[in-house]
């Protein structure tokens, strides 16, 4: 088997999967967002829920799950479709057992959730109805971590990635990861296919306000380390991270090195948004707004043959940002002729989107591509051989 990361087609949000190359196809998703839309034939909403659904993992029970999911923060545009296609609750009191199956909800084994992203909401950022049910479910998983010890099974399993302030994660060291912390496989599983970084959020600092700290610069960002497939040491990088804007890239430039932030696949930020680059307008000062030198620096670290993927609407030469053309550019000339840049909105062709999958190959991604006549492979990647800490 061969590790496989799914990028769904959902307009400007993000809607991401990773599947390992481990024997059960071990799965982590990252956000989500499925419209109600697509319930309807007539409209051409793309049906990702049933896209996802083709491509998780059954229990013994025959009830859809996904080892563990990332809410990278708690924008709509993350998490739309939350309640209605997620279970959140104890596994134990799972209703959907009697239902035809593409009703049954998605129970996920293993959440993965940053404090602060909650508590940075304001009366200017205020939590949509799923983004309030991910934190009930974050909430009542700490709870009963705490009260059984840490020794909980699937369906109550957590992990808190990065401390928060004032001492409100100290009690919770068996769940949490710390910035710039390790951590291999998805609940406790597929240890030997998956290494994974934490790089952000970042720490509040004392000179920052909470309006600098919103929930878009508290986006998780993780650097994946991903093995190629069961007989291969080679690894991909894939490096997320959310919508983290350009004062956190700015941050993430000076405590990181630009090996640690080197990638072979980058989901472009906040959907190919113009302010992950510059602290200056697009709409207002088109081609005279600057670039950050520092956040350019943390984000142009793109192995040879990388891709880029924006999870957006289709990329028009206009004034629109998210997502921006003159973003599109920058990260065209990061990646150089070697590398390949792509619009999940333009994938196969705007008028009717499908997943892109991009699969792990010894030496970097690599995208499947259907023809009228044959399936071939688009790929730009060397020889390159990866490396396992």
């Amino acid at each position: 088997m061969t590790a496989k990361i799914t990028f769904f087609p959902v307009d400007n949000g993000d809607m991401t999967l990773i599947k390992l190359a481990d024997k059960k196809g071990t799965s982590l998703l990252i956000d989500c967002k499925i419209r109600t839309a697509a319930d309807d034939s007539k409209d051409n909403t793309p049906d990702v829920g049933k896209h996802l659904r083709d491509r998780i993992n059954i229990d013994e029970m025959n009830r859809p799950y996904v080892d563990a999911m990332l809410l990278t923060h708690p924008d709509e545009d993350h998490c739309l479709g939350l309640r209605t296609h997620f279970w959140l609750g104890s596994i134990d009191d799972y209703p959907d057992d009697f239902k035809p199956q593409n009703e049954k909800r998605i129970i996920i084994h293993e959440l993965w959730s940053s404090p602060m992203v909650f508590r940075r909401a304001s009366k200017k950022h205020v939590l949509c109805d799923d983004a309030k049910a991910f934190n009930s479910e974050v909430k009542r998983r700490v709870k009963v971590n705490k009260e059984s010890g840490f020794n909980v099974a699937d369906g109550d399993r957590v992990l808190i990635l990065g401390e928060d302030e004032n001492g409100k994660t100290d009690k919770l060291q068996p769940i949490l990861i710390r910035n710039g912390t390790e951590f291999k496989g998805i609940n406790k599983t597929a240890i030997e296919y998956l290494s994974s970084t934490l790089i952000a959020p970042i720490s509040k600092q004392d000179d920052e306000s909470e309006a600098i700290l919103s929930k878009n610069n508290s986006s998780v960002i993780i650097s994946f380390k991903i093995k190629s497939n069961i007989h291969s040491q080679g690894i991909s990088t894939f490096l997320c991270g959310g919508d983290a804007d350009v004062t956190i890239w700015e941050r993430v430039a000076d405590e990181y090195a630009p090996s640690d932030l080197a990638y072979d696949l980058l989901l472009a930020p906040h959907h190919c948004s113009w302010r992950s680059l510059s602290h200056e307008s697009w709409s207002d000062k088109g081609e005279d707004a600057t670039v950050s030198p520092k956040a350019k620096k943390a984000l142009e670290n793109a192995n040879y043959g990388a891709f880029i993927v924006s999870s957006s609407k289709p990329i028009l030469d206009d004034k629109n940002d998210p997502p921006c053309i003159r973003a599109k550019r920058e990260y065209r000339e990061i990646l150089g002729t070697s590398g390949i840049f792509k619009c999940t909105g333009e994938e196969p062709n705007k008028l009717k989107p499908k997943p892109l999958d991009i699969e792990t190959t010894t030496s970097g991604f690599k995208i499947a591509v259907v023809t009228s006549s044959a399936a071939s492979v688009l790929s730009c990647s060397p020889p390159r051989a990866g490396t396992w800490k």
